[in-house]
């Protein structure tokens, strides 16, 4: 058994709805009531979630963006191009890894109403990480990105986006 099925088999990863495998792993249980938070949100959150999330060979994670930060952290395997689209329209590149010396980062944070995604930089490896989101995550907050609509509106990054959706 290769190591990213190792992981999946052992943490009881199941696969994502935007790509990969994931498992969350943590929930706070303290609660926000919806009164504390801002209007982009409906009904209450937990203070925090934290999840495992696994990338193999070509899987990617598709473009998508939330209501909250999220903060990706490396765990193993190959770094993580994560690619992402500020509500200006700025494309951003980030690389999730150890490498620092060479401008990777052990943690990456994806923005609020970004637009984000990711990638292996070696499609025949896999990418092991974590993601924290504060307020904790509901799947309502969680919009993916629809391909031609994104087209339209950052042509420029067509490449990325057929990649990513």
């Amino acid at each position: 058994m290769n190591k990213a099925e190792y992981y999946i088999e052992s943490l009881e990863l199941l696969p994502h709805i935007e790509g990969g495998y994931f498992k969350e792993v943590y929930r706070n249980d303290d609660i926000i009531d919806n009164s504390a938070l801002p209007d982009r949100y409906v009904g209450n959150r937990c203070f925090g979630t934290s999840i495992y999330f696994l990338l193999k060979n070509n899987d990617v994670s598709k473009l998508h963006r939330l209501q909250s930060d999220e903060i990706w952290h490396f765990y193993d395997g190959c770094p993580v191009k994560i690619v992402m689209i500020s509500p200006r329209g700025k494309l951003i590149e980030k690389v999730l890894g150890l490498d620092v010396a060479n401008g990777q980062s052990p943690q990456v944070l994806c923005p609020k109403h970004h637009w984000f995604g990711a990638y292996l930089t070696d499609d025949s490896s896999f990418g092991f990480v974590g993601c924290n989101v504060f307020p904790g995550f509901e799947f309502q907050d969680f919009i993916l990105a629809k391909r031609e609509r994104l087209l339209q509106e950052y042509p420029d990054y067509s490449e990325i986006i057929l990649k990513l959706t």
